[in-house]
């Protein structure tokens, strides 16, 4: 009933909320992205995306449409590497930033355990901008982590947004500085918030400072201050601060797969497993 190739596209225009990011992604003309969008609603009965000129948004239909894309594909995936007879073997550092402690990221690298038990995968978790260094000194192999989007480097996986979060308890005075909750440098978070409040005029202090997710998190619940924090990741516990507290944008961030370029026999691995991310990208995102 279910074409892969749309279903791959969907999958695809749902992570980055874009037609014309997908269309880049896949390779394939943006009238051809829409085509396999529109032949996927036909098929299904049900319109998937609320679309406009300005704004791309799943429906009820659409989130529902998401968990069995990924199946079918997944499941196609797997035959096909079965009947072709290849098994990928060799050694993968994968390195992902600490944004997905609490996704479902393990589901996804169980999947590719399962689908290529000879490849020894060794996983990093570290701040985006710790990876990139690994990945350029060749200690790593494969990286999802994020960038700026004004950045070119890396395969798109998804778009989001870096907003403020903290306690629906905690109460901002305007008159004292923002209390902060950051990672160390060199972390992308960190250098936006500061940044946006440096260009409003902001007075700011750091109240907690970890190189951990979890840590920050407790930090954040206990009241100590606020966090920037991606949008579609705001971790249980913590809310958005709301605009009238007069913090200022954040901007938008991306979520990309960056190959390293030293070690050429993890060059397949590599390309499974993000192809794995890819499929998987909804799993990606806190519910």
């Amino acid at each position: 009933m279910f074409e892969p190739a749309q279903l791959r596209t969907f999958l695809t225009v749902a992570q980055t909320l874009s037609f014309t990011q997908a269309a880049h992604r896949l390779g394939l003309r943006q009238s051809t992205v829409s085509q396999h969008v529109r032949k996927l609603e036909e098929a299904a009965g049900r319109r998937l995306f609320a679309r406009d000129t300005h704004a791309v948004e799943l429906t009820e239909d659409g989130e529902a449409m998401l968990g069995f894309a990924r199946t079918i594909l997944e499941a196609n995936e797997r035959a096909a590497s079965f009947f072709a007879g290849t098994r990928l073997r060799g050694r993968l550092r994968f390195g992902a930033s600490e944004d997905f402690v609490l996704t479902r990221m393990p589901e996804v690298l169980e999947g590719f355990r399962r689908d290529h038990p000879e490849v020894d995968l060794e996983l990093t978790v570290e701040l985006s901008g710790t990876l990139h260094e690994l990945l350029a000194a060749g200690r790593l192999d494969l990286v999802l982590a994020k960038r700026r989007p004004e950045e070119s480097r890396g395969q798109l996986v998804w778009r989001d947004r870096l907003v403020w979060v903290g306690t629906e308890r905690l109460r901002l005075d305007p008159q004292r500085p923002v209390p902060l909750v950051v990672y160390p440098p060199p972390a992308l978070t960190r250098a936006r918030a500061l940044e946006a409040l440096e260009h409003q005029g902001r007075e700011w202090r750091i109240t907690c400072t970890s190189g951990s997710l979890n840590g920050l998190i407790a930090a954040t619940r206990a009241g100590l201050g606020v966090m920037a924090h991606t949008m579609g990741m705001i971790p249980p516990g913590l809310v958005r601060v709301p605009p009238r507290a007069g913090l200022p944008e954040l901007g938008g961030v991306d979520f990309v797969l960056v190959y390293g370029q030293h070690d050429r026999a993890a060059r397949g691995p590599a390309e499974a497993l993000a192809e794995a991310i890819l499929a998987g990208g909804d799993r990606l995102h806190l519910p």
